[in-house]
C-alpha cells in the first residue's frame, strides 16, 4: 500500500520533531459485502469499507496513542500530538512496551491465497441461486427459510521505531442455507453453509441443503427425557460452543485479575488423558493465516493443553511480562488497546469415528443443539446450565428426537471428565478467528427434563 509508505514516513519525521524515541503505526482496513434472502427476495444487503490508523508513543515512559480514519498527510501532526498529549494523562502504571522486533526467519511464511473481492452484483446473485435452489428441493420448505452469500477481505500493516516494517493480506467468501420445514404440524430448522465456494459446483451445494433439510425433519416429533445422569455425546459444534464460551479462561490477563481458575495451573493436569489443546495461526484448513498479533510478534502454533496438561496460557507483551515469561504472541488489537486473542483454537481429534463414538456412549442422548450461553454459562467459574435438543441413543444407535432438556455442569470438571473424542475435525466457518472441536463423550452428565 503506497499510501502507507508515505504515511509512515511523515509519522517519523513527526515523532522525531517532538522527540519521541519509540513509537508504532498500525494499519487495519477491512472490507465486506453481504445479502441474505427472505421468501423471493433479497431481505438484507450491506456493503462496507472502513480503515482506522493507530499511533502509540512512548512519553517520559508512559504510552500515548491516538487513531484517525482520515489518512491524509496533514493529519499525521495532528495524530501525533494528540498521542503525546494522551500520554501526558495517563495514570496507568504498567511499565509502556513498543515491541523490539525479530529477525524476519522468525515469521513464519504464508502461502499466497488469490482472493478478489466480489462484486454486489455477484453476490446478490449467488444469494438468489441459492434461494431458488432452497424452495425446490422439499415441499415442506416454508417462510423463515433463508439463504445468503458474503465475501470479505483484510489489509494490516505495522511499523514502528524499532525495525518493524510488518504486512499481511486475507480474504474469504461463503455462503449459508437456513432451511424451515413445516409438516403442518410443527416446524423445524436445520442450516448448513459452505466457505470459500464460489467457484464450487451447485452440486455441492445442493448437497449442503439437502444435509440442512435433513436436520430439520429429524426433529419432528421431539419428546422429552427424564431428568438424570445420562451418558452424553455433544455434537462437534456444541463442544465447539462450549469451548468458545470459556475460551478467555486461557488468557493470562484473566488469570492476572483473577478472573480465571486457572490461575497458578500451569504444569498441573486439568483435562482428560485424550485432550490436546492447540492454536495454530497457520492452520491450511483455515485460509486466513497471520503471521504476526497485534503487536508485531511473530505467531507460532503451541498446545495451550497437551494430554491434559497446561503447558501455557496465553500472552501478549504485557501480560507476558507481569508473569516473567515470553509473549505467546496472542496480542489483539483494538482501537487503541492491547488484549488477547486466539487464531484457530481447537481440541485435536481422537481415534475413533462417529458411530464408534456413539457405540461406546451405548445409552444416553446426543446434543445436537444448545441455546442460552450468555445467561447460563459463567466464564469465572466454568459452571454451566443450558438448554438443550438431541437425540436418544439407544444401544449405541441415534433413536428418537428429544428437547427441552438442560445439560449442567462445570467446564473445568467436563475437561476432566470427557473419555474419548471421535476422528473429526470442521474447521469450517467464515475466515479469522476460529474455534473446533470434534464430538466428545462425556459419562455420566447431569440432565435436568421432565
Amino acid at each position: 500500500m503506497e499510501k502507507f509508505d508515505i504515511l509512515k514516513k511523515i509519522v517519523r519525521e513527526c515523532s522525531e520533531k517532538q522527540g519521541i524515541a519509540e513509537y508504532e503505526l498500525y494499519y487495519s482496513e477491512d472490507a465486506g459485502i453481504r445479502a441474505e434472502t427472505f421468501r423471493d427476495e433479497i431481505s438484507a444487503f450491506s456493503s462496507s469499507v472502513g480503515g482506522n490508523l493507530l499511533y502509540r508513543c512512548i512519553v517520559d515512559g508512559k504510552l500515548g496513542y491516538a487513531s484517525t480514519q482520515y489518512l491524509d498527510e496533514g493529519e499525521m501532526e495532528k495524530l501525533v500530538a494528540r498521542a503525546v498529549e494522551n500520554a501526558s494523562v495517563i495514570e496507568k502504571e504498567e511499565e509502556a512496551i513498543i515491541y523490539g522486533g525479530a529477525a524476519p526467519e522468525a515469521y513464519h511464511p504464508v502461502p499466497k491465497r488469490e482472493f478478489e473481492l466480489p462484486t454486489a452484483a455477484v453476490i446478490r446473485e449467488r444469494a438468489m441461486a441459492n434461494r431458488n435452489l432452497l424452495y425446490a428441493s422439499d415441499e415442506q420448505i416454508a417462510d423463515g427459510t433463508a439463504s445468503g452469500a458474503y465475501a470479505g477481505m483484510s489489509r494490516t500493516f505495522l511499523f514502528n521505531s524499532n525495525g518493524l516494517d510488518l504486512k499481511s493480506f486475507n480474504g474469504n467468501a461463503g455462503e449459508f442455507f437456513r432451511v424451515v420445514l413445516d409438516n403442518g404440524e410443527e416446524k423445524q430448522t436445520g442450516g448448513e453453509s459452505l466457505h470459500n465456494s464460489f467457484d464450487q459446483p451447485d452440486s455441492d451445494r445442493q448437497e449442503k441443503i439437502d444435509e440442512a433439510i435433513a436436520k430439520a425433519r429429524a426433529k419432528f416429533g421431539a419428546g422429552k427425557v427424564k431428568t438424570g445422569q445420562y451418558n452424553v455425546v455433544f455434537q462437534n459444534d456444541q463442544m465447539e460452543a462450549i469451548l468458545s464460551t470459556f475460551l478467555s479462561c486461557f488468557y493470562a490477563e484473566r488469570t492476572q485479575k483473577g478472573l480465571s481458575l486457572l490461575k497458578g495451573k500451569v504444569g498441573e493436569k486439568i483435562a482428560a488423558d485424550c485432550i490436546t489443546i492447540t492454536d495454530d495461526p497457520f492452520c491450511e484448513d483455515n485460509t486466513v493465516q497471520i503471521p504476526f498479533d497485534g503487536e508485531g510478534v511473530p505467531t507460532a502454533c503451541k498446545n495451550v493443553v497437551e494430554n491434559g496438561v497446561l503447558k501455557t496460557l496465553l500472552y501478549n507483551l504485557m501480560t507476558a511480562k507481569k508473569d516473567g515469561v515470553e509473549t505467546t504472541g496472542n496480542a489483539s488489537r483494538g482501537s487503541a488497546s492491547i488484549g488477547t486473542r486466539v487464531f484457530t483454537f481447537y481440541i485435536n481429534k481422537g481415534e475413533m469415528t462417529r458411530e464408534e463414538l456413539l457405540k461406546k456412549a451405548g445409552n444416553g442422548i446426543f446434543v445436537t443443539g444448545m441455546k442460552g450461553f450468555h445467561a447460563g454459562a459463567n466464564a469465572v467459574t466454568g459452571d454451566f446450565s443450558i438448554e438443550s435438543e438431541g437425540f436418544l441413543l439407544e444401544n449405541g444407535e441415534i433413536g428418537a428426537p428429544v428437547k427441552s432438556f438442560t445439560v449442567a455442569g462445570n467446564f473445568f470438571d467436563l475437561l476432566k471428565q470427557i473419555s474419548d473424542l471421535d476422528d473429526e475435525l470442521d474447521f469450517g466457518g467464515p475466515g479469522g478467528t476460529r474455534i473446533c472441536a470434534p464430538d466428545a463423550l462425556v459419562p455420566g452428565m447431569s440432565v435436568a427434563g421432565e
